[in-house]
């Protein structure tokens, strides 16, 4: 009884507070960025278009978060989170080191730990999983390895698929008839 009510803790913890900080970025709650906001700083990030991978981002955390919190779904609700923590370590937080006073990995490695526990082991017999049945089916190690590469693999393809190309036009650098910059026949 005791580990359930310490894993209802941990995931209530970590699950509501995985929901606000989607809400921060999708309803602008907690004065968070909200939509707009959101969307120009994933579009900075190389994800385009920004807002739609926003809304996915914020989504995906506030849905990681409900699953982990109900303890509902077994390790789909701690794959999503560790997805979502791989894309924001690599793409905001891995330039600023560790600890989480510089802006660094420190607090998505602590997500991503917890996550992982919830994924490799249970939600304890207070969890949705116990009370529709389906906590033992969930727990099987081929599905859970399978969930959660899924996951590391989409999170993968998304940091591949940004787009860090410069905004603008790009610089010319031919001269020629159709050249804008002089040329340099002319210019001598």
């Amino acid at each position: 009884m005791l580990r359930d009510i310490a894993l209802l803790g941990a995931r209530v913890a970590v699950g509501a507070v995985m929901a606000a900080h989607g809400a921060r970025k999708t309803l602008g709650w907690f004065e968070g960025p909200g939509p707009e906001n959101a969307g120009k700083i994933m579009h900075g990030l190389g994800f385009r278009p920004g807002k739609t991978y926003a809304e996915l981002a914020a989504w995906n955390e506030i849905v990681s978060g409900a699953l982990i919190a109900a303890g509902l779904g077994g390790p789909v609700g701690p794959a999503m989170l560790i997805s979502n923590m791989i894309v924001a370590q690599a793409t905001v937080h891995w330039p600023n080191g560790f600890f989480a006073q510089n802006g660094g990995i420190e607090l998505g490695v602590v997500y991503s730990a917890a996550a992982l526990t919830f994924a490799a082991t249970d939600f304890g017999g207070i969890s949705m999983d116990a009370v529709i049945g389906t906590r033992e089916k969930l727990r099987d190690p081929v599905l859970t390895t399978l969930v959660l590469a899924g996951a590391i693999a989409g999170a993968v393809l998304l940091l591949n698929s940004r787009d860090t190309s410069p905004e603008g036009p790009a610089t010319p650098t031919f001269r020629g008839k159709n050249s804008p910059l002089p040329d340099e026949k002319a210019a001598n």
